[in-house]
């Protein structure tokens, strides 16, 4: 028995929301632990990091040594050495350059590799996780997961990272070289940002929440985007423009007041350590000055301190972007470690599962039964075998558990209860590289990507040539409707296939199935929604793609049932009916009512 995951995250999707509990370095930690790409020559770009910061205490370096021994020689102004300060002083500077520049070159690379890794295995993930989770959760929040919650750490650890570094580097150096020059100075200053130090790190945990909603607006702004564009068409046939541009509009508005107000809550820390900045530099200069009296500090010491000071109190000041882009991309972290803590609820057994032979597949449902989360049952306790090559219509009412019945036999969903076995294997133990080759599944809307007619056939097996699509359209009686394609194969399908009417699109999902071969075809019925004259041509199709292998079809239209070697009748998650169209239907029950009823409506 599987147990259906019903743990919904702390943005109340469907799920993970371990992620969401972690403190900020413990996912940072996690999320570059993730990417080993992050970390790949790492010791290289920290010691480049060190080389560009050092080289900017040259400067200063070279300022106190021209004051103090090049001007102020007792001799007189010492050319030479003053020449030698500055040529060393530009070398030293160039040599800042190039490493910054290799570090900068090197960070790009492993920021960009590592993000690329993190967005494939997001993807990957997601593609992992069951129809049942993944319709908890919006398609736009999904997505928003793999690429804008991606671009927001994308930019820290292209931006903040670098600045992290080589602020770390530039305190460490700068923090150094001050304590040569004077300790009680050095001390005055990292007194002066001490207080700054622990406010920050009280109000990350404020910014780190905010942020994190942010990142929630966000998907919500993506969602209600990407759903009226992709409903365009239902939107105009209701005059709904206005509508849904009020809805898109709420989540802009909602994002734009979250970003507002995490932006002033940094914008905040700028003022602050603006403020400590200047204190800082004004207690150096007054207590510089009390220690040059008393001998303790020369005058290019003290400059040169001052010097070190902007050094200090920059990547201060920095910090507060670095802390902003952090905290961004920590929250996009959390989402993104969101879906990669989601345990699918449908797993694949990989290399422990078994793979099947070739052949025409038995099914046998053992007291099935299956409940959605927070839901009532929608199958109960179900008992069928069906025979391999045989023809099956599932029959119902709507809500009747048709379709959950198919989407359980294609491992799309777990049961409850019960366990469903294929050829005497239990389905949870068989590899999904076997199940997804001897099993396809034709569902109702018959998903189309926009591409060209072939591409879009090949799909279900991307080695065949265009001889091959050739005549798989031809053995399923569609020679007269390619050719009447204008270009053939190479017609493009448009998006989702809206350049073909629905019946032409469910042609073409049956030829993708037909081509891949399985040897069990599972059909959510494919002529509902046409045309008399398109429901011919696709039951024709039909016949030619079920010829010879098992077949089970959810029929809506009861002309399916009718072409079927055995009937199945739910009702209210129960098989109340089995057997051939032709006893059913004479005898009383709910399969004569649905055929009479169907019956009466083909008249009118």
């Amino acid at each position: 028995m599987t147990t259906v995951n019903t743990t919904k995250a702390a943005d109340g999707t469907g799920l993970s929301g371990s992620a969401a509990t972690e403190g900020a370095l413990s996912t940072l930690k996690r999320g570059i632990m993730l990417s080993p790409e992050f970390r790949a020559g790492l010791a290289g770009t920290l010691l480049l990091a060190l080389l560009s910061t050092a080289g900017r205490v040259v400067v200063p370096v070279a300022v106190q040594q021209t004051i103090d021994k090049g001007i102020g020689n007792p001799g007189g102004p010492d050319i030479a050495f003053i020449r030698t300060a500055v040529l060393v002083c530009a070398v030293a500077v160039v040599v800042t350059a190039v490493c910054a520049y290799l570090m900068n070159v090197r960070l790009y690379k492993a920021s960009e590799g590592g993000l690329a890794g993190l967005r494939i295995k997001a993807f990957r993930h997601v593609h992992d996780l069951s129809m049942l989770t993944q319709s908890g959760e919006r398609r736009g929040s999904l997505v928003s997961r793999v690429t804008s919650d991606v671009d927001q750490i994308s930019q820290f650890m292209q931006s903040g990272g670098l600045m992290f570094l080589i602020s770390i580097g530039q305190l460490f150096v700068a923090s150094v070289l001050m304590l040569v020059y004077s300790w009680q100075l050095a001390l005055l200053v990292w007194a002066s940002f001490l207080p700054l130090a622990f406010a920050l790190r009280l109000f990350q945990r404020v910014l780190s929440r905010a942020y994190m909603l942010v990142r929630e607006r966000t998907a919500d702004m993506l969602a209600a985007v990407s759903e009226s564009v992709v409903g365009a068409a239902v939107i105009r046939a209701y005059a709904a423009e206005k509508r849904t541009g009020r809805r898109v509009e709420r989540t802009v508005e909602a994002h734009r007041d979250a970003q507002t107000r995490a932006q002033a809550m940094v914008a905040l820390t700028f003022p602050v350590s603006e403020l400590v900045a200047a204190v800082a530099t004004a207690a150096v200069v007054i207590a510089g000055t009390l220690l040059g009296i008393a001998g303790q500090v020369s005058a290019g010491e003290l400059i040169a301190f001052l010097f070190l000071v902007t050094l200090f109190v920059s990547p201060m000041q920095a910090a507060t972007e670095v802390f902003n882009q952090a905290q961004n991309a920590i929250a996009g972290w959390r989402r993104v470690l969101g879906v990669l803590d989601t345990v699918p609820d449908v797993a694949d057994p990989g290399d422990d599962g078994e793979t099947l032979p070739r052949g025409p597949i038995e099914v046998r449902f053992e007291n099935v039964g299956f409940a959605y989360p927070g839901g009532p049952p929608v199958l109960h306790d179900v008992n069928v075998d069906i025979t391999p090559r045989s023809r099956v219509a599932i029959v119902g009412q709507t809500g009747s558990g048709k379709t959950t019945f198919a989407k359980l036999l294609t491992r799309l969903m777990d049961p409850v209860s019960g366990r469903i076995l294929v050829d005497g294997v239990p389905l949870d133990r068989v590899r999904f590289s076997s199940l997804r080759e001897r099993i396809v599944m034709v569902p109702q809307d018959g998903f189309l990507f926009d591409a060209s007619l072939a591409d879009n056939i090949r799909y279900g097996r991307p080695d065949a040539s265009d001889d091959d699509l050739v005549l798989a359209l031809t053995e399923l009686g569609l020679a007269d409707w390619l050719d009447g394609l204008p270009s053939g194969l190479d017609t493009p399908v448009g998006q989702r296939g809206e350049s073909l009417s629905a019946g032409e699109r469910q042609l073409v999902a049956l030829a993708r199935a037909y081509i891949a071969d399985p040897d069990l075809l599972v059909l959510d019925e494919a002529t509902s929604a046409v045309d008399p004259a398109t429901e011919v041509r696709i039951q024709r199709a039909l016949d030619g793609a079920t010829r010879g292998r098992t077949a089970i079809a959810i029929a809506h239209r009861l002309s399916t049932a009718e072409a079927a070697d055995e009937v199945i009748v739910f009702e209210a998650g129960r098989i109340v009916q089995r057997g051939p169209h032709k006893a059913l239907v004479t005898q009383p029950g709910v399969y004569a009512d649905l055929h009479t009823s169907w019956a009466a409506q083909r008249t009118l």
